[in-house]
């Protein structure tokens, strides 16, 4: 078998000796160049034709994002942005012009150190396209609701809830879907995307430049509300109870997914039976099976986003094959679906991503 090869783009030699010495250690990888800025990086990209390139934001004379944008312009490269935790919010915005995922600066051994290994692997044998520079519109702060229960119920505040599982691919497959959901959505999101620890917030800060409704990171205790998006923190697992609020438990120490998308779906399927509507998205691995398939016993709509749109189709396969889901759907007529749902008539918000 052929050795995958990657590039490395990082103005830190230290940073750059650390990853070149995870990626190599076991012979599958080989790094065909290194970069100490972004027009390094550009310059390799094009020349090396490397099949990943691991990419730093904060670098000298031009940063990672315009170096991103770039490779992604010229010839599209999967691209893996691996920086510090501090720059999370920036690192998302990296998916807006092309990169596949982000993560921590890893240390030589570690948990960190073996997802590295474990996304690069992964990511190169990705099918990406060259992409044409686009600019974002930031949703009017007068179009964000006020708390509000629309289509309320007696105890609740809202009729149907949305629970969603995903991975690999999941911000860029949640940004496109949120983004076309008005301010108005009758009922509440909750989502458990798979993230490396530090980096949720940035996440949720990220998603709500995109969305007209608030998005945060859910809190023990807090109460649910229609016309949110919900997301779990990656160092707990995110429950739901009967009073209608969120419970934080502590992962297990063997847990293979960070949050997981099984408890939080199935404690979804467990509060809101028939009113419960389940999506998974892209990823790898066979997270949300389970879930999905408590709420299709209890009543409730699985919905599963289709292989073509799907960076990974793992995690929907997983669940489409185990015959949990009753619909699969392309992303772009996901939002539809929902807002079809929930019984919202109000028009789909901005142009898609």
């Amino acid at each position: 078998m052929r050795a995958i090869r990657v590039v490395i783009a990082d103005d830190s030699r230290v940073a750059r000796d650390v990853l070149r010495a995870i990626l190599t250690r076991d012979g599958d990888i080989e790094i065909v160049g290194e970069a100490s800025n972004g027009f390094e990086a550009v310059e390799l990209a094009r020349r090396l034709s490397p099949q990943l390139i691991t990419m730093d934001l904060n670098m000298p004379d031009m940063d990672g994002m315009s170096a991103i944008e770039e490779i992604m312009h010229t010839k599209g490269v999967p691209i893996l942005v691996v920086s510090d935790r501090a720059d999370a919010q920036t690192a998302y915005q990296a998916l807006e012009v092309g990169a596949l995922e982000v993560m921590p600066k890893p240390m030589l051994e570690g948990d960190d150190a073996e997802w590295l290994l474990a996304r690069v692997r992964l990511l190169s044998g990705v099918a990406v396209i060259t992409r044409l520079r686009r600019r974002y519109t930031t949703p009017s702060p007068a179009a964000r609701p006020v708390a509000t229960t629309v289509n309320q119920t007696a105890t609740r505040g809202f009729q149907r809830i949305i629970a969603i599982a995903c991975s690999t691919g999941g911000p860029q497959a949640l940004a496109r879907l949120l983004n076309r959901l008005p301010a108005t959505f009758p009922a509440p999101i909750v989502i458990a995307q798979h993230i490396s620890h530090g980096f949720i917030e940035g996440m949720a800060q990220w998603l709500a430049t995109l969305c007209a409704m608030p998005v945060s990171v859910g809190r023990h205790g807090e109460r649910l509300l229609p016309g949110r998006v919900y997301l779990s923190p990656s160092e707990s697992d995110l429950c739901v109870t009967s009073q209608h609020r969120f419970q934080l438990q502590e992962s297990p120490a063997n847990a293979l997914y960070h949050p997981c998308g099984d408890i939080l779906l199935n404690s979804v399927a467990n509060v809101y039976g028939s009113d419960a509507i389940g999506l998974i998205l892209t990823g790898m691995g066979r997270d949300g099976v389970s879930g999905m398939r408590s709420i299709q016993l209890a009543g409730g709509q699985t919905l599963a986003q289709d292989e073509a749109s799907s960076v990974i189709y793992g995690m929907n396969q997983e669940a489409v094959n185990a015959g949990v889901i009753q619909h699969i759907l392309a992303l772009e007529d996901l939002p539809d679906r929902l807002l079809r749902e929930v019984r919202c008539n109000a028009p789909l918000g901005q142009t898609p991503l």
